[in-house]
């Protein structure tokens, strides 16, 4: 279990983590493109209702929201965060005891939001508090730009896997993630989280407490892109995932500068790819209905449970 994890930890001098290679010695302060060094920074830990049924459950999900992020899509809803102008930051032995504070608080799970360029700290928090008691499932909620390698470091510590696939087309990729080969990384990457955790498995309150979720979120316009996702999903992988495909797409101010994806989805839109997947045969999934697409549902990142 985690035979790599001394690697990874010294990979800090010279960060690869992630598929951006930035090369960077964090420990000295550097920041890559997550724009973080080695400290831990953490902008919310609290319970949260509004992720899908199973992972929140009546009780709510310990969420962890990491800042920074090595994707950097110029939609994203928690700007504030991935951008690193939130967040306080912890020891890992803090982060332990925010596993076990939420886990007495009631939470089914604990959710690592946006957690890959700290995978060495969560490994060691995981195993802390572990060691002190620590039971409930850890779900891996993450965009979906990953090294397989930095995956396999997480068997034995993930439970649940959360993660988006965003894109298939590489020009759509390249423009509103500057990351061409997302594809390439985050199906790899998928099928590492798949093979690495039997399931789908819940408990007997519908919990689910082992298995993979891969989420996609629809742009406007891109509808044909997002029948492709759903398609390579089912034909890949069946029923042995869950599919989770959202319409929350909310455009905030700072998404001005472009202008084709400057609104909403439309019912339509959303409508048509929920009948392709059904069409498909798609039976595990979810959809969102009623107003999802609110800043409403953006957490505030004030520090909370940190």
């Amino acid at each position: 279990m985690n035979d790599q994890f001394s690697d990874y930890k010294k990979l800090l001098n010279n960060c690869t983590l992630c598929p951006r290679n930035c090369n960077v010695d964090r420990t000295m302060g550097k920041k890559g493109y997550c724009g973080q060094d080695d400290k831990l920074v953490v902008a919310r830990a609290a319970l949260h209702m509004w992720e899908e049924p199973c992972i929140s459950g009546e009780r709510g999900s310990g969420t962890v929201f990491f800042s920074g992020c090595s994707v950097g899509c110029v939609y994203c809803q928690n700007h504030n965060i991935a951008k690193g102008k939130a967040g306080k930051i912890i020891t890992t032995e803090r982060l332990a005891e925010i596993f076990m504070e939420l886990q007495d608080k009631g939470a089914h799970n604990i959710n690592l939001v946006t957690p890959g360029h700290y995978i060495p700290q969560i490994i060691d928090a995981v195993n802390l508090s572990k060691r002190n008691g620590f039971c409930i499932p850890i779900v891996y909620n993450t965009g979906g730009y990953e090294k397989t390698d930095a995956i396999k470091t997480l068997e034995g510590i993930v439970d649940i896997y959360l993660p988006d696939l965003k894109y298939m087309d590489g020009n759509i990729a390249q423009k509103y993630s500057n990351c061409k080969d997302y594809f390439l990384y985050a199906s790899a990457a998928i099928k590492e989280m798949v093979n690495q955790v039997s399931g789908p498995e819940f408990d007997s309150d519908g919990i689910m407490t082992k298995g993979v979720i891969v989420r996609h979120m629809m742009l406007p316009g891109c509808l044909k892109d997002s029948k492709n996702i759903i398609k390579y999903l089912y034909d890949t992988f069946e029923n042995n995932i869950y599919i989770s495909i959202m319409n929350q797409y909310t455009p905030l101010p700072h998404i001005a500068m472009y202008p084709e994806i400057n609104r909403k989805i439309t019912d339509d839109e959303y409508d048509e790819l929920i009948d392709y997947a059904v069409g498909l045969g798609v039976e595990n999934g979810f959809i969102q209905e009623g107003e999802t697409q609110s800043e409403s549902f953006i957490p505030e990142f004030n520090g909370e449970g940190v």
